[in-house]
């Protein structure tokens, strides 16, 4: 248990230790050439004591202590030493370290638009939070009260919402498309579109398919996985990052990311047979092909694309998993 302090300049060390003569009171005093930091680091080993005593200006020093006959108990550590040379050395390869750290800062142009992007990106992902909790909330709620009969009227109730989200995302390609964002550009359209493919055309075109039960289970799970992304989204872009918040936002999506595809591919499935009936959005005869071009074909097309899609994304996600939640790399010096 040292007793260690630097008071006036003078390091004063005092503690048991156990010599050839037994336990017996060590202590000594070194008043230093220059002024020191007052508080040592000091650190007791098995081995050893370490004391560091910093200095209080990082110049050249002819001798450590006061007294020009050096103390009969000390001796130079030369795997440490340096040099009057060397230690010149060392602090020209630090100023020059500094200096290019300054030349390469001035070479990267400032933003002007800063914060204003970062408040739009703030603004945006907070409206699509409050957006999709409102659907969360609305849907489970009335599947409390109402149980399975909420499932037949979820489009007439949640749509007007849902469109307004969904189209709001069309800002997500925008902002990856001008590097607002440092999101890839490819997975973005793929779910963007995706969504509102299924919304707008399968959903919105056919009044058959809204008082279906699958509208609930595609907007339900749309709705969960937006709550955990945006607010993580909105955070990060303030620098804030929660722990719990970020497992959930790169956990929630593995089952619920393909059971969202499930939901989209059934709809789809149960709108081709209304599609070939109705002949809605077919190309007939004549045309410069001479063909008669089924919707309905186009959707089973789209249905295969549609599990690719899910592939392709689950990568994605898979890969962002991995980098802020595996384990992290130590750098090597």
């Amino acid at each position: 248990h040292p007793d260690i302090a630097i008071t006036d300049n003078v390091l004063h060390f005092k503690a048991q230790g156990h010599g050839a003569k037994g336990d017996n009171i060590y202590e000594f005093q070194i008043e230093f050439l220059e002024p020191v930091e007052p508080k040592p680091v000091c650190r007791v080993t098995q081995r050893q004591l370490n004391i560091t005593v910093q200095k209080k200006e990082s110049n050249w020093w002819e001798r450590l202590t006061k007294q020009e006959k050096r103390p009969l108990f000390l001796a130079p550590d030369f795997d440490r030493w340096l040099d009057e040379s060397d230690a010149e050395m060392e602090l020209k390869e630090k100023e020059e370290e500094k200096i290019n750290k300054m030349k390469i800062e001035s070479r990267v142009p400032k933003d002007p638009f800063k914060h204003l992007k970062k408040g739009y990106l703030v603004m945006y992902n907070l409206v699509q939070f409050l957006g999709f909790s409102w659907i969360f909330v609305n849907m489970t709620v009335r599947l409390f009260i109402l149980g399975k009969d909420s499932f037949y009227d979820t489009f007439h109730t949640i749509a007007d919402m849902m469109y307004f989200c969904q189209t709001l995302a069309l800002m997500e390609i925008m902002n990856s498309l001008i590097g607002l964002v440092r999101s890839p550009l490819i997975p973005a359209v793929m779910q963007v579109f995706g969504r509102n493919f299924i919304l707008f055309v399968v959903l919105g075109s056919l009044e058959e398919m809204q008082s279906k039960p699958v509208v609930f289970f595609v907007f339900y799970f749309w709705s969960i996985i937006e709550l955990f992304r945006y607010p993580y989204y909105m955070l990060s872009c303030i620098g804030i990052e929660w722990k719990p918040l970020t497992w959930l936002r790169y956990t929630t999506w593995i089952p619920l990311y393909p059971l969202g595809g499930l939901a989209e591919a059934v709809c789809i499935i149960q709108s081709i047979p209304i599609f070939s009936e109705t002949g809605k959005y077919s190309l007939g005869l004549p045309n410069p092909l001479n063909v008669t071009i089924q919707f309905s074909f186009l959707l089973q097309i789209y249905l295969i694309a549609l599990f690719l899609g899910v592939f392709v994304n689950f990568r994605h996600l898979y890969k962002q998993r991995k980098q802020h939640l595996g384990p992290k790399k130590r750098k090597m010096k």
